[in-house]
């Protein structure tokens, strides 16, 4: 069921805050500006809708200051918003709501893309859903059918929620890897988080020792064999996939693990290869990265 947030009583709050500052209705009306009678219909309910403006004036002349609570809903888009009269160093707070993103993109387009649609920046035909012939034809500017706007946006609900919720996972997902005493010893599991706790990529690689590989005494050296990397689908494209291999190389180096060997296939390869890991020799399937002999803690320079 809804909250709904209780009304005010604004008659009684203007009556209040008269009597704080020691105030006439003639005498508030001739500080605000208010006439007289608009202020008596207000303090006695006749108007029970009056203009915020006039609300306003009111409340500063009697020394109060007028508070607007701003509340985000659930959905993705739009506000719930309520005027209150506070009195004399009383502060109402409301939910902080985030300010309309691409403000001066919009000023300098004539403010024609409406706020509550995303404003894109036009720099090229293919950036314009109506540049219809840059699908068929490669034609230069002198040639355009119709001149480039310099917004677009996008006005398909569907895609503009999604879109906006990619661009939330990008700003608000967290990697971490898990601790240890929760894992076999040679374990290393990485994960994205949101603020929620909702699992949106992960990273699994277990250790190997070589001594024990070549049966002889290198060092005690220690490889890793990476046994994953999954990404959510919505949640691809994003560099989840890429943060999560970089905090694997942090973790190496912060425990002195200089090579990380993994398999892959398809646009895997491409992916690791994008992430510095290079093919090895005769196996194009087989990849490898190598850190660093010096990054490793109490290793020389």
């Amino acid at each position: 069921m809804t909250e709904r947030t209780p009304s005010v009583d604004l008659g009684a709050a203007l009556r209040a805050l008269r009597r704080q500052a020691d105030l006439s209705q003639r005498e508030l009306a001739e500080k605000s500006g208010v006439p007289q009678a608009t202020l008596a219909r207000i303090e006695s309910g006749r108007t029970t809708d009056p203009r915020f403006r006039t609300v306003e004036q009111l409340v500063r002349a009697a020394s109060g200051r007028l508070g607007i609570s701003l509340t985000a809903p659930a959905a993705p888009v739009g506000s719930a918003g309520r005027a209150t009269g506070c009195a004399k160093g009383d502060e109402v707070r409301g939910a902080a709501l985030p300010a309309v993103p691409q403000e001066e993109l919009r000023d300098g387009a004539g403010r024609h893309c409406p706020a509550h649609l995303d404003a894109r920046e036009v720099r090229e035909p293919k950036d314009w859903p109506g540049a219809w012939w840059a699908r068929f034809f490669d034609l230069p500017p002198e040639r355009w059918p119709v001149p480039l706007p310099a917004v677009t946006y996008e006005r398909n609900r569907e895609r503009r929620d999604r879109s906006r919720r990619r661009e939330r996972v990008r700003r608000e997902v967290q990697v971490r890897r898990v601790g240890r005493d929760e894992l076999p010893a040679t374990s290393w599991r990485l994960v994205a988080e949101l603020p929620d706790g909702e699992l949106v990529g992960e990273l699994r690689a277990h250790e190997r020792s070589v001594d024990l590989l070549l049966g002889y005494d290198l060092g005690d050296r220690r490889e890793l064999l990476l046994d994953g990397v999954l990404v959510a689908a919505e949640h691809r494209g994003l560099g989840i996939g890429r943060r999560l291999l970089d905090m694997l190389v942090t973790e190496m180096d912060r425990v002195g693990v200089t090579t990380v060997h993994a398999i892959a296939e398809s646009v895997g390869i491409a992916f690791l290869l994008a992430c510095g890991y290079r093919l090895q020799a005769g196996r194009p399937e087989a990849l490898r990265l190598d850190r660093p002999v010096s990054s490793g803690p109490g290793r020389p320079p």
